[in-house]
């Protein structure tokens, strides 16, 4: 947070167990953000292994390379519909996502659902810092010939010299958690033209070793008519577009602890309309035509780029693996660092600050032994993305419920700060919200349990309702709530209608 920010005194009637600085609305003159920031933000979170790896994995399920494309631009232009109305909440009132989420869950029951949108970001952290670390390791024993390499420690699993470079990637990502929100938006804005550089010139290179374009995008769809999985396109796409929409359904949900610092609505509106949809877009062309280039070069497909770089040679897989390590630190504190260190200052806002938060999901990320979580899970990218799929996307529509629908835009600073205010719902907790959640996770319970292998089988009707998960959440999680909080009352009995002033500028509304 900026250095104002962290100067905000809580108001008189506010009750400390909900207010710290770092959870305060910013104030106008502390917003900002530019439409660059926060585009440069998107676009550093978008070029990463994780979201390589995911577009180049539509390939072996039988996609061709404009299928898989498609797929994925498809995807991430449905995830920019919440984004920006839930981005609005955050441009508007300059509030982080845990205090958002008291206006529909109420001030005691926010904590429950921020944190688990908290504990998904735990666990995608230690991924990405042990990608960091695998890059690093991978840069240290080209240059001293495998000299690194030893026997895995017991109950580790991995060597010493592994380890030291997780260590260091954890080092990095925790040097700018003590810095704050502002070091974070800096490093953003410098780091992706460096970043766009590096996967042209990764395509560059595949292009030119392939022999061109032509033998790299000549492998067709395995659904057309001949083809080894004729006429199941469509078994093959659903489950891939909510993958692909689960990816980021995470930030869809926390979106609102970046754009409360944008200037104005036509920034953040500008910003990430230009930073997520389109770089997601090239660079899925980028990891499939690398991914399809790599059989013409290697003779197999290989899709993790740090496997690619190892190959290079030379002074480039060095270069290479540098940009893998900034791209994987830009990521991880943008995408699973803020969510979670907010969320764990909304559970103790006088105990617990957003670099405190930062420190608890650090040491989280060590914690969960994330090599262990993927040696474990080889289909992990699927299983993982649809599953919290499931549990996020009823947060997010009722989020959208409640603040588009029932509160048309419009909420009260003050008692989102107040234990006896009008998002308290008398004990802290909104039933209605509770229930309408419970509800739309409830469908997509089954399918889970079968693809994470609790379940032998489950009829198939489940099955494919988990493959469109994210949406089923969304859409049954707001309507259940709309209607169950319209048959009964939104404000507690005794507090007036919420009145918010408008601005003059249409931008900030």
């Amino acid at each position: 947070m900026s250095e104002t920010t962290h100067k905000t005194k809580m108001k008189a009637g506010y009750s400390p167990e909900l207010w710290n600085a770092d959870l305060a609305p910013v104030e106008r003159e502390e917003r900002t953000w530019s439409w660059l920031n926060i585009a440069s933000l998107w676009v550093s979170m978008v070029v990463c292994v994780p979201a390589y790896m995911l577009a180049a994995s539509l390939i072996p399920e039988g996609m061709s390379w404009w299928q898989a494309v498609l797929t994925v631009f498809l995807a991430n232009t449905i995830i920019l519909i919440p984004m920006l109305l839930l981005g609005h909440a955050g441009a508007k009132h300059g509030i982080p996502f845990p205090v958002l989420l008291r206006a529909s869950f109420g001030t005691s029951g926010a904590k429950l659902a921020a944190m688990m949108r908290g504990v998904v970001g735990c666990g995608w952290f230690g991924i990405q810092t042990w990608i960091g670390g695998s890059a690093i390791y991978a840069i240290l024993n080209i240059l001293t010939d495998r000299a690194l390499v030893g026997e895995p420690i017991p109950a580790l699993g991995i060597d010493l010299a592994q380890l030291l470079c997780f260590l260091a990637s954890w080092g990095m990502h925790v040097y700018f958690i003590a810095r704050g929100t502002e070091s974070i938006r800096f490093l953003e804005t410098y780091a992706a033209p460096f970043l766009i550089a590096m996967c042209f010139g990764l395509l560059i290179w595949a292009v030119t070793k392939a022999g061109g374009f032509g033998p790299m995008l000549s492998t067709p769809s395995e659904f057309v008519e001949g083809g080894a999985r004729e006429g199941e396109f469509w078994q093959a796409f659903w489950p891939g577009l909510t993958a692909m929409v689960g990816f980021w359904a995470t930030l869809a949900l926390n979106i609102p602890d970046f754009t409360r610092f944008a200037k104005s609505q036509r920034h953040q509106l500008v910003g990430q309309a230009l930073g997520l949809p389109i770089p997601m877009g090239i660079l899925a062309f980028i990891a499939v035509a690398v991914a399809s280039a790599t059989i013409v070069i290697y003779g197999e497909a290989l899709w993790d780029p740090v496997a690619i770089t190892e190959r290079m040679g030379g002074v480039a897989v060095v270069i290479a693996l540098l940009a893998l390590v900034i791209a994987t630190v830009t990521t991880n504190l943008a995408a699973n660092v803020v969510a979670p260190a907010n969320g764990f200052a909304n559970l103790v806002p006088g105990k617990i600050s957003f670099r405190m938060g930062g420190y608890i999901t650090a040491g989280l990320g060590i914690a969960i032994m994330p090599w262990k979580l993927l040696e474990t899970t080889g289909a992990y990218i699927f299983t993982w993305l649809i599953g919290y799929s499931a549990l996020l996307g009823p947060l997010a529509g009722i989020m959208l419920a409640d603040y588009l629908l029932l509160r048309k835009t419009d909420l009260s600073h003050d008692d989102l700060f107040k234990s006896n205010g009008r998002y308290s719902y008398g004990n802290g907790w909104n039933p209605m919200a509770w229930i309408a959640f419970v509800i739309a996770v409830l469908p997509n319970l089954p399918g889970f349990l079968a693809a994470a292998g609790l379940l032998d089988s489950v009829p198939g009707i489940f099955s494919a309702i988990y493959n469109y998960a994210w949406f089923v959440g969304v859409a049954i999680g707001a309507i259940v709530y709309l209607a169950l909080m319209r048959m009964t009352s939104p404000v507690p009995a005794g507090v007036t209608p919420e009145l918010q002033p408008q601005s003059n500028n249409p931008q900030e509304r």
